[in-house]
Formats: structure tokens, sequence, C-alpha cells
């Protein structure tokens, strides 16, 4: 495999026919049916007029070589110049609509794309590069646009050479068997190099995506790389891919480079025997001088579409490819299966989680035989080391992930048969990260409540420490927040996220806390925006910090997927079990006592 050993591809790529490719392409070009016609039309009227030209040269020829009066030879410009503006004027109007059609095409095919990759779970992108998704959804579809506009040229050049074809076969069928002996040879090459042409561009490409995926990665990890000074490792790890990819191309360009200058010299040969046959035609008087030098002229015209479809293969082959590649992003089966589309009302916030199975890979059970209700309203705050399930849980209730067996009821639904978009507008969900997109504070508060009106949200942010954190932004709401939420603190990130949760006034609320430390005003903000929230909701918390947990009605101790211990802090406390272990590991040293001790025991020392 040498270059291509590490370009694997990835796990929903599949391998399509050429006619099924064909006809999946056709299917974007179909509501175009119209301009098709009509391109349809001017690509038939170009044809006439190019095929017309050596014609009328050669009958011209013939024509004055008998009577060269001036009036023949001004008709015989007059329809060289007529031919020459016909074919001109027809093929830019054609080349105008094939643009504009493809174009339309191309739009809707990546349309299609991304409304894939957007409706897959997020165990997809666990598995699979965003990069590489990106690189299918913008690279692949315009590789595959080239094609459909290379794909018109040679069809205008090939009814060119079918036009031709039966002009030469009419005017002189001996020569023409000359030129009908090489072209068995021509499509005989140009079939053979079909399934190595593939093979190389189908790699290129995946190196390619391999490339964007790289960038994306190291420049969206920069501030990482910066920090730990590894600019020169973030530089190797785009070098050692972009050098891999220009071994791919170059090997790609070598295969690919071959079959011209072979067509060519089956060209030239042909060439070179039709000039010798014709002469010795000629000087017999077999063949008129016209019709010798319409072949001689004819001769290119002819093969160059039949070398143009053996040589732009590789084109036409990188644009079966790249849509290989897309199609098999769109035709990708989602691992979230819903059994039906049952339509969400009000909930109240009851969840029933009953006998879970759910792993993420083969024989690496996260729960077996998992069993948790909780009340509607309740709050429920879920403790326990690193992969204990906590994450896995929240998501599974979420509908982010599929569970092997067991149920969910949310109410009295199950949400293996509810439609996902009425089921998650009504669940606020943040994440340990928290994410903000570019844009204001006031956007992003306003991302999944855009009738929310500018009093509303200031009334929200208000009631949070009276408002102080927004004196903290330059522009208060207004406030641009960078990319990711770059140019706000990590406190004011969570502020934000959770005002838009509280903007969504979801039924259930999912909260996988932030482990980063923060000053006490901030987490005192914090938790009141908490409080907002939990007052209105179902609430399932991933808790960090000890403020979160002891609000909670109950709190979950998870071990290895099992629930170990429940009840409040106090009760657990009292039990010095798992919980107490978890508390003076991790949760003492925020609490007030915690910190009154450490005081006293400074000021004795």
């Amino acid at each position: 495999m040498g270059f291509f050993s590490s370009l694997n591809p990835e796990d929903y790529d599949r391998e399509y026919a050429d006619r099924e490719l064909a006809g999946r392409i056709f299917s974007y070009l179909n509501p175009h049916r119209k301009k098709l016609a009509l391109i349809t039309i001017l690509l038939l009227l170009v044809a006439v007029a190019v095929a017309a030209m050596p014609v009328l040269v050669s009958q011209g020829v013939d024509s004055l070589a008998e009577n060269a009066q001036a009036v023949y030879v001004a008709l015989l410009v007059g329809l060289v110049v007529a031919s020459g503006f016909l074919r001109w004027g027809a093929n830019w109007i054609r080349r105008r609509l094939t643009i504009r059609v493809v174009s339309d095409a191309v739009m809707t095919l990546r349309t299609d794309a991304f409304r894939s990759a957007a409706n897959h779970d997020l165990s997809f992108y666990d598995k699979f590069s965003s990069g590489r998704v990106v690189s299918r959804i913008t690279s692949d579809t315009r590789e595959l646009g080239s094609m459909v506009v290379m794909v018109t040229d040679l069809i205008s050049q090939l009814t060119q050479a079918i036009i031709l074809g039966v002009f030469l076969a009419r005017i002189e069928t001996r020569l023409f068997l000359y030129i009908m002996v090489f072209l068995p040879i021509v499509f005989a090459l140009a079939l053979g190099f079909r399934k190595l042409a593939r093979k190389v561009t189908r790699e290129g490409m995946r190196a390619m995506a391999k490339v964007n995926a790289t960038i994306k990665e190291t420049v969206s990890g920069m501030s990482v790389a910066k920090n730990f000074r590894q600019e020169t490792a973030v530089f190797e790890d785009f070098t050692e891919a972009n050098q891999q990819s220009y071994d791919v191309n170059v090997q790609r360009g070598l295969v690919l480079s071959l079959v011209f200058p072979i067509l060519n010299a089956i060209s030239g040969i042909g060439t070179a025997i039709l000039v010798y046959a014709g002469g010795m035609n000629v000087a017999q008087g077999l063949v008129t001088v016209g019709a010798w030098y319409l072949f001689l002229l004819s001769l290119d015209r002819f093969f160059f579409p039949v070398l143009n479809l053996s040589a732009f293969w590789a084109q036409i082959q990188a644009g079966l490819s790249a849509s290989e590649r897309v199609f098999a992003l769109i035709d990708a089966e989602p691992a979230v299966v819903q059994r039906g589309n049952r339509t969400v009302s009000r909930l109240k916030g009851e969840i029933r989680v009953e006998k879970l199975h759910f792993r993420y890979e083969e024989d690496e059970w996260i729960f077996r035989d998992f069993d948790l209700h909780v009340h509607p309203g309740e709050s429920v705050a879920l403790v326990g080391h690193t992969g204990a399930g906590k994450s896995s849980l929240a998501k599974l209730i979420a509908r982010f992930y599929e569970f092997q067996s067991g149920q969910i009821f949310v109410d009295d639904y199950n949400i293996r048969n509810v439609d996902l978009m009425s089921y998650r507008q009504q669940l606020g969900v943040i994440s340990q990260m928290p994410f903000l997109f570019s844009g204001t504070v006031a956007e992003n508060i306003r991302y999944a409540c855009q009738g929310l009106s500018d009093g509303e949200m200031r009334g929200m942010a208000t009631q949070i420490g009276d408002g102080h954190w927004l004196d903290t932004l330059p522009q208060g709401l207004g406030t641009q927040v960078g990319e990711r939420g770059g140019h706000l603190s990590m406190g004011q990130r969570q502020l934000v996220a959770l005002l838009r949760v509280l903007a969504q006034r979801p039924a259930i609320f999912i909260l996988d806390e932030a482990t980063a430390s923060i000053d006490p005003f901030t987490e005192w903000q914090i938790q009141q925006a908490l409080d907002m929230i939990l007052a209105g909701s179902t609430s399932i918390l991933i808790a960090h910090r000890l403020s979160t947990v002891k609000a909670a009605d109950r709190i979950i101790v998870l071990k290895e997927g099992r629930i170990i211990e429940e009840g409040n802090h106090e009760s657990l406390l009292s039990q010095g079990g798992h919980y107490a272990t978890l508390y003076n590991t991790y949760f003492r040293h925020q609490s007030l006592e915690y910190v009154e001790q450490v005081r006293e025991r400074v000021i004795r020392d």
C-alpha cells in the first residue's frame, strides 16, 4: 500500500457502482429539466457550428478549384464567420446556464450533506473527525460540481466528433476506415485506466481530508499549544499530514500523467498513416484535395474529444470519488434510531430509567440493569469518580446516544418513540465546557428563543447578583464574546450559558458542571442562576461544586455504573461511606468550615 497505508476509509464509507452514482447525481440536476433541455439544444448548435467549419472549408476548396469567383470567396468567408459567431454565442450561453444549474445542484447537495451531518448523534463525532466531515461537505462537493461542468464540455466535443464522423464517412469511406481502426485501441486504454484512476484519486482525497482535519484541530487548540510551548510539535503534525498528502498526490499525478502521452503517440501514428494514405489516394485521383484536406483538418477535431475523454478520465474519477464520499455521508445511518415521531406536549419532568444497558465499545459496559426514578420538579445531583457513568446517563436522557436495551421514560413518553425536535425543545443542557458562538452576549442568550425581548433578557440578567456581572462586560449585553466565547472568563461563559437555558424555560435541566475554579463572588452568581432554573424544572446535575451538591434534593452516588448510595448531603455524610470519601477528597476544601479551619491553623502557626 505504501503511501496509502494510513489513509483508512471511515467506517461509513461505501463503494457505489458508476451507474448508481450517475443516477444520484442526475437526481440533483433533474429539477432543472427545462434548463437542461435548453443546454442540450445549445450544445447541438455548438457541435454543428464546429463540425461545419472544416466541411465548409473543404467544400469551398473544391468549389474554388473549379470556379474561383469573388462571389464564392465572399460567400465562403461569410459562412465561416457566421459559423464562428454561432459557435461563440451558443457556447457562451450554454456555459452560463450549465454553471448556474451545476451551482444550484451543488448547493442542494451540500445542504443535504450538512443536514445529514447535523442529524447525526454525538457518538458519530466521537468516532469521526469533524475536519474530515467538513472536507466532504466543502471540497468534495466542489470537486463534483467541476466534474459535471467538464462532462458537459466533453459531451459537446463528442457530439462534434459524431457529426464530423458522419460527414467524413459520407465524403470518403476509405479514409474514414483508417480512423476507425484506432478508436477501439483508444477506448480500450481509457477503460483500462478507469479502475486505477478511481483508486489513486480516492486516496488523494482522503489525504486532503486528513490535512483539513489536522489544520482544524491544531488551529482550534492553538492556545493550548502556545501555553505548553508546543508550536513546533503542532507544525510537525501539520507537516507530516501535508507531506503525506504531497506524496500521495505526486504518486497520483504520475499514474494519471501516463495516459496522455500514450494517447498522443497513438494519435500521431494515426495522423501519419492518414497523411500517407490520403496523399497516395490524391496522387491516384481516388480522393479530391478538398476531401483530403477535410480529413487532415478534422482529424484533431475528431480525435480530440476521444483523447479528452481518456485524458480527463482522472478528473471524472475525481468527481465520482467525491460524489461517493458525499453520498456515503448522506447515506450514513445514525446510531440513534427513533421508532416513532410522537409529538411531546409540555412535560412535567418525571424520569424513569428501567433495566438500562449501555456501552460505548464492545464488552465495556457502562450500565447493566440500571434503574433510576426522578420525580417531577426534583433536582438530582450525580457524583462519583471519573468513569462512573454520570455524563453517560445525562447524554442518554438527552437522547444523544443510543442504548442497547432497556427503557427510558419521560413522563409517559418512551424517548425512543418521540419526535426529538419537540422533546429537546423542553431540555436545557449545559456541557462541562460551555460553548458560545461568535457574536454578542445577547445573541447567545437569545440563541434558542429568538422572540426574547431585550427587556426580558435584561430582567433575567439583573436577577443574578443584581446585574453586577453585566458591569464587568465592556458593552454589557452587546459585548462580543469572540470565537467559542474566548473574550469572556470561564465564569462569564457559564453565566451566559445558564441564561441561554433559562430563556428557554426547560422542563428538564441537565448540567455537566465545569471543574474549573472560579472566585467566590462568581460562584455565588452562578448559584443564583442555577436556583432560578432549578425552581422551574426537573434537574440532573453532574456536580463538581459543593454548593451545587448541597442544593440538590437528592444525591445519587455512582460507582462503575451502579447506584451505591443516595440521600441528601447530611445523611450521606453521616453514613461514612463512599460519598463521605468523595466529600473529603473533592468537596471538603470548598466548604466554609474547611476554610475557617485552615485560617485558624495559619493564625496558630
